[in-house]
């Protein structure tokens, strides 16, 4: 199973497409760790700089409609290439969702709310999150602050998490 903890890239924004998070000109690549200097470096956002931002990063929180755009599975690898392996938001676009859990990634969605207090209370500090997928929990903390949020992912999205994602479901049961 991978590492679904560490620290936090807050990226405050709704609708990050799949160009975004790995330019199509990319697309020829074949092997996933090709793809890890160009993670999301056509992103627009103020005062975001993807070299430093995402540097020892291995979380992302975001808002609504993450990994909208095409179906390409170049984003989850790109991700998965610089070791984010966990991203929480209030909602993905359902084939970049499925995509993150056929390779064995995790994404997490929380109700409005919760990601707009997540935002509000830790946005702006040196954030880390632990994963206890066999409860459902994120530990979320920093300086001295912590605080234990559930979610839910379906069983089947489970077992893909622990076989380490499709391939590997499928080698095992096949």
């Amino acid at each position: 199973m991978k590492n679904f903890n560490g620290k936090v890239l807050f990226i405050d924004r709704s609708d990050i497409n799949t160009d975004e998070i790995i330019p199509a000109r990319y697309l020829t690549e074949i092997k996933r760790s090709v793809l890890a200097p160009y993670l999301l470096e056509d992103l627009s956002l103020e005062g975001f700089h993807p070299k430093s931002d995402i540097e020892d990063k291995h979380i992302i929180i975001t808002r609504a409609n993450f990994g909208c755009g095409s179906s390409r599975e170049h984003a989850p690898w790109a991700l998965e290439a610089n070791r984010i392996h966990l991203v929480i938001a209030e909602s993905f676009a359902r084939i970049f969702k499925q995509n993150m859990f056929n390779c064995g990634m995790m994404a997490i969605e929380l109700p409005f709310d919760t990601i707009d207090h997540i935002f509000n209370v830790y946005a702006k500090h040196e954030t880390r999150i632990e994963l206890d997928i066999n409860n459902s929990k994120l530990l979320i903390r920093k300086e001295k602050q912590k605080e234990e949020i559930s979610f839910s992912i379906s069983e089947f999205e489970r077992v893909l998490v622990d076989a380490g994602g499709w391939l590997e479901y499928a080698d095992s049961k096949y």
